[in-house]
């Protein structure tokens, strides 16, 4: 018998098992990801709390992952599903992203983060000033601030139903699934 490497014990397997979308396999996929990300800093068996305690930084997530890299919205990804909100993430916080992103969570799941993504300011509404924010991203500020004005006062326009200046969850989630192309753009295959 050779000497085999236990990442994870039975039971952290058994629980991300259950609060993600992966099989065993495709946890311990996500963790090679993690640990190639820093390896410097990712040891290679994790031990009772390292799972939260070990932050691999922002920039280094973003550099060296590749699903990131050409994102827009990709420092944003990071702050939102990190705990501490700065995008420094722990391995739970990269396998919740991961598992979100994967092509087993349910539409809810995506359309719940797509709008924390889109939901800059934290304020539980996308208003004009995150519209704003998500189109500089997505045309990499090439639009005037007169051109994304009219895109913004389009948009709230259309999906501002109450008419209250801001979008909440429920306007969001309805524009959001009339959309075809939502699942197969809010995707990362791992």
């Amino acid at each position: 018998m050779g000497n085999k490497i236990v990442t994870f014990s039975e039971q952290q397997l058994h629980n991300y098992q259950d609060c993600t979308f992966f099989n065993r396999k495709e946890i311990l996929r996500v963790y090679k990801k993690f640990r190639n990300i820093r390896p410097d800093m990712v040891p290679k068996s994790m031990r009772h709390d390292e799972p939260v305690t070990i932050r691999i930084p922002l920039e280094d997530t973003i550099k060296k992952l590749p699903e990131l890299q050409e994102n827009p919205f990709r420092k944003r990804i990071c702050e939102v599903f990190s705990r501490d909100g700065k995008g420094n993430l722990s391995f739970e916080d990269f396998l919740e992203l991961l598992s979100v992103f994967c092509e087993h969570a349910p539409r809810d799941i995506k359309v719940y983060y797509a709008f924390r993504i889109y939901d800059f300011d934290g304020d539980r509404h996308i208003g004009p000033e995150d519209i704003d924010d998500a189109l500089q991203l997505l045309t990499c500020q090439e639009l005037l601030k007169e051109e994304r004005q009219q895109i913004v006062e389009k948009v709230m326009e259309e999906a501002d139903v109450d008419g209250d200046g801001k979008l909440s969850f429920m306007e969001f989630e309805h524009v959001v699934t009339r959309a075809p192309e939502f699942l197969s753009t809010f995707h990362i295959r791992i």
